[in-house]
């Protein structure tokens, strides 16, 4: 039987993953559909992912699923973490590792705030971004962008040649002609199966060239638009 991964849309750069009776929660920030307590209700176990402090990736309110949830992977630069108990944190830095017998986890830095998370659940390995991307925005200084530019170079040496069978990668409309360049530059120095796109909230989905990681690639794509959406990947 083939394994597989049920993904939830649940805002911006919100998601579940459900693989088996395990859910991976990642930067859950809105959940207007109550999606979370649904599928939680569903698992034996949970993690939850911050990527970083920023409202939109960050919310205290996640401290109520605490019962459900085995351990929540907090950024360095969440300094209070509410309610959440403190025995079930782990704070990472940048290019911080964690492992128990469920789950390895890595983090990455990033080209904004916080990091990145690589992770590994039975024959699964997801990487989330958070806000790590291309970052170049029309009429901003050439200085800026250079600096923009540098920054994600900088970060793609350590990225390139990992492999994921899903990612979820910034694919934002507001960077206008540059919404595809962080991804475009990521899918074709790593080895990713399924892309997801976000941080694209309230804004309608973007859309990529068949071969936007090059010719020699097919990688699936999925860009969400309503809280809610789901999607299953097979391996």
């Amino acid at each position: 039987m083939a394994a597989e991964a049920q993904i939830t849309y649940l805002y911006n750069s919100g998601f579940i993953v459900k693989i088996k009776s395990c859910a991976l929660v990642f930067d859950y920030y809105r959940d207007d559909n109550q999606d979370t307590a649904n599928i939680l209700q569903q698992c034996d176990r949970a993690y939850f992912f911050v990527s970083h402090s920023h409202f939109d990736h960050w919310n205290k309110d996640i401290a109520v699923f605490a019962g459900k949830t085995n351990k929540y992977f907090l950024s360095y630069d969440i300094h209070d973490a509410g309610q959440i108990p403190t025995e079930k944190i782990v704070t990472l830095d940048e290019y911080d590792n964690y492992s128990d017998e469920n789950i390895i986890v890595k983090s990455f830095s990033s080209t904004d705030a916080g990091i990145s998370f690589w992770l590994q659940l039975d024959e699964w390995q997801i990487f989330h971004a958070g806000d790590f991307n291309w970052w170049h925005w029309q009429g901003d200084s050439e200085r800026n962008n250079a600096f923009a530019r540098n920054g994600f170079n900088k970060q793609m040496k350590k990225l390139t040649g990992l492999s994921a069978d899903i990612a979820f990668f910034p694919v934002d409309r507001r960077l206008e002609a540059a919404y595809d360049w962080g991804v475009k530059e990521f899918c074709r120095q790593t080895n990713v199966k399924n892309l997801v796109g976000m941080h694209n909230a309230d804004r309608k989905a973007c859309s990529l060239a068949a071969d936007f990681a090059g010719t020699n690639k097919s990688i699936s794509t999925w860009f969400p638009e309503k809280p809610g959406e789901t999607k299953t990947i097979y391996k």
